[in-house]
């Protein structure tokens, strides 16, 4: 189920984050999928996507955040 290109991304993200950022969220979304395949290696009894999804949001947040007007903006900007 990994995401093939940005524009195969969940509505929410496609609409809300920039380019760069889903991209960031796309790779990470990806490598979470495969790193968390096991239920042992998630927390609690979140599944597989929760999981996935719950990292590729914090990738996002580790390089953007959110401006005044609550557009996502690059932290160094």
């Amino acid at each position: 189920m990994p995401y093939e290109c940005n524009a195969d991304l969940p509505k929410q993200v496609t609409d809300n984050l920039p380019q760069h950022a889903q991209t960031i969220y796309r790779k990470a979304w990806n490598s979470a999928w495969e790193d968390y395949k096991d239920p042992e290696d998630r927390r609690g009894d979140a599944d597989r996507e929760e999981t996935a999804h719950r990292v590729a949001w914090a990738a996002v947040k580790e390089v953007y955040r959110k401006d005044d007007d609550g557009n996502w903006v690059r932290k160094d900007d």
